[in-house]
């Protein structure tokens, strides 16, 4: 089920900064635990896909939240190499539009074509000049958990 947007919410979802940090790693849930012990993490929520690897998890430290996700290379994600930490930056915006323009106009590359998704972003990935993958969205819906993850079904198969 939707929740309907009143008119005094923000484009970020309820919480989130312009910019927030998502890592992609191998064994998501044990990272969860690690930062858990580490860092006071509170889990915020999680999205497993059919085999346990997590789809996307978002964790809280402090006053700031980091959103993870497994290592899917089966749907393209590049190999880890051996300490480094691949990463994106993901940045809402008023305007999703207006940015992807700008940030193609400045020589940023397409790397995931800017469209609406099931999660209820409008939503889309490039990459600067010095190779860094930028998430430019705006939260168009504000959905439920149970909602985003019927829509995930839908999209992805699956029971």
């Amino acid at each position: 089920m939707m929740c309907p947007m009143s008119q005094s919410q923000a484009y970020l979802p309820p919480g989130f900064s312009t910019i927030t940090l998502h890592l992609t790693v191998k064994g998501a849930s044990e990272y969860i635990q690690f930062l858990e012990k580490a860092f006071n993490a509170k889990e915020i929520d999680r999205s497993p896909m059919p085999d346990g690897r997590l789809m996307h998890a978002t964790v809280r430290i402090g006053d700031s939240h980091l959103m993870l996700n497994d290592h899917f290379p089966e749907m393209g994600s590049p190999p880890i190499p051996e300490g480094t930490w691949p990463l994106r930056i993901n940045l809402y915006v008023p305007d999703a539009d207006a940015a992807w323009a700008q940030a193609l106009a400045a020589g940023c590359e397409v790397v995931f074509p800017l469209k609406d998704q099931f999660w209820g972003d409008r939503y889309g990935q490039v990459r600067d000049p010095q190779g860094f993958v930028w998430s430019i969205a705006t939260r168009k819906e504000h959905l439920s958990h149970e909602e985003t993850a019927r829509r995930a079904k839908q999209m992805f198969g699956g029971a």
